[in-house]
């Protein structure tokens, strides 16, 4: 999977290189036991994903974790394409942070990427004891061949929004990556650009709120994030904050176009449905535009009278061209045209479950956009629960994966049947000419059937790196 050019390190040259890059034929999805009736624990799955191969679309390899209750949520790796110049770097581990323990466990995915072992675990004492942290979430690799994870909260889950930084040689906790005092009131994901000397951070929200469901009253009551930071990537130090407003409460997923010399990107704001364009100005600071806004629609029969989408994870497609994102409770995902940055244009969407199907128990009164509620999607036998949420692309960006499950405890709360008969992962055809996704009829993963009982299969990632963990310097 990695280049093979003499004297290179792992990864890509560049983003357009990794569009050439080989097609993928397995994938890596932590599955969840925590809130579900099942005492089992955590594990991480290998789904085979080869069309030729005799075992496409089966779990090939499962490796539980030793704890139980973990809520292994986001991956990523020990070296990328930022260290692509140190021909002594291999992607090799995978790192997986859990957002409830607060451990981090590597994983050997070198030595037979079909099975992977564990290689050594991070307790969660380093975590709290060293950098004061804990949650935490979104693992990168820095081109000094460190490790950077993302906290959510301090040891007694409050809001913290601070970086565990971690040896890339012997995953040893070395301490905070942010300056004394310098973090963020919550904290949740990130992405750095070093050519403009930048990273930018988003908030969920307090752990203790969060960590059992959600309440509309805790984000009145300030317990949800509605703001971007900015941090000079060579200081460590907070310099800038930009607040989105309540259109931009619970921003989380944030990608910056691939180019590394962009000075720009957008973020998914989940609890209003928009996502926000934010960039460099000409004075040089920075600054947030809201581009797409998703309506709420009126509805009985729900928790509220107005159902958002629920933007949970956006991504982009490594050419820069083109914007996905899922709405999780609507049931959507759509592809957007972003090739004019200021005015994204959609040109593709599909409907995968979701909270609003015409056998259901909502009633939509007022729909913005739809002349009727979505049917129910059967897949291969199995009705789809849920509403779409991981993403992942291929390399090439023909080929869009997803999975249904957000997070345990939220899980529970809108999708209770997502949690008794588990979650899927469903695969998208891509028109990367015109725009356009259509299911393959032919793909499913079904994590209802797993040995253990039926589990929530969460994050996507291969073994050459894709459009989500990857950074170019």
């Amino acid at each position: 999977m990695a280049s093979t050019c003499s004297g290179c390190g792992p990864g890509y040259k560049t983003p357009l290189d990794a569009m050439k890059g080989p097609l993928e034929e397995i994938v890596y999805l932590p599955c969840i036991y925590r809130n579900t009736d099942i005492q089992k624990p955590d594990y991480l799955a290998t789904v085979d994903i080869n069309p030729k191969s005799p075992n496409f679309c089966k779990v090939i390899h499962r490796l539980p974790m030793p704890n139980l209750k973990d809520e292994l949520h986001h991956s990523g790796w020990n070296a990328c394409s930022s260290c692509y110049d140190d021909s002594s770097k291999r992607r090799n581990r995978l790192i997986l942070p859990s957002l409830i323990s607060s451990r981090i466990y590597v994983v050997d995915v070198g030595t037979d990427p079909r099975a992977p072992r564990l290689h050594k675990i991070v307790e969660p004492t380093d975590v709290f004891w060293k950098c004061g942290l804990a949650n935490p979430h979104t693992s990168h690799c820095l081109g000094s061949g460190q490790i950077m994870i993302s906290a959510m909260g301090d040891p007694s889950g409050n809001g913290k929004g601070g970086f565990v930084l971690l040896d890339g040689e012997t995953f040893e906790v070395i301490g905070n990556w942010e300056q004394p005092g310098e973090a963020a009131p919550f904290g949740y994901d990130f992405w750095y650009q070093p050519r403009h000397n930048v990273m930018i951070s988003t908030e969920w929200g307090a752990p203790k709120a969060l960590g059992n469901g959600f309440n509309p009253a805790d984000v009145k009551a300030g317990h949800y994030g509605q703001r971007l930071h900015v941090w000079d990537w060579t200081t460590h130090k907070r310099i800038q904050t930009l607040d989105l407003g309540e259109e931009g409460a619970i921003p989380l997923e944030i990608r910056f176009l691939h180019d590394p010399a962009a000075a720009e990107g957008y973020v998914g704001c989940a609890l209003q449905s928009t996502v926000y364009r934010f960039y460099k100005t000409p004075k040089g600071d920075w600054a947030a535009e809201k581009v797409i806004k998703v309506p709420s629609k009126k509805v009985e029969g729900w928790a509220l009278p107005e159902m958002p989408g629920l933007i949970t994870d956006i991504l982009i497609s490594l050419d820069d061209r083109f914007l996905y994102f899922s709405n999780w409770l609507h049931g959507d995902i759509r592809q957007y045209d972003v090739t004019d940055r200021r005015n994204p244009r959609m040109v593709g969407q599909v409907f995968l479950g979701g909270s609003i199907l015409k056998d259901g128990p909502v009633k939509v009164l007022e729909d913005k956009e739809l002349d009727s509620q979505p049917t129910p999607r059967i897949l291969k036998g199995k009705r789809v629960q849920g509403g779409p949420q991981m993403l992942q692309l291929s390399l090439d960006g023909k080929r869009l994966y997803v999975t249904t499950s957000l997070y345990s405890a939220w899980d529970k709360q809108f999708y209770p049947d997502l949690v008794k008969e588990g979650s899927v992962m469903m695969q998208i055809d891509v028109d990367t000419d015109k725009g356009g996704l259509k299911l393959n009829e032919n793909f499913l993963v079904d994590f209802g059937a797993e040995p253990e009982g039926p589990a929530l299969a969460h994050e996507l990632r291969y073994p050459g790196g894709d459009c989500t963990s990857d950074i170019w310097l």
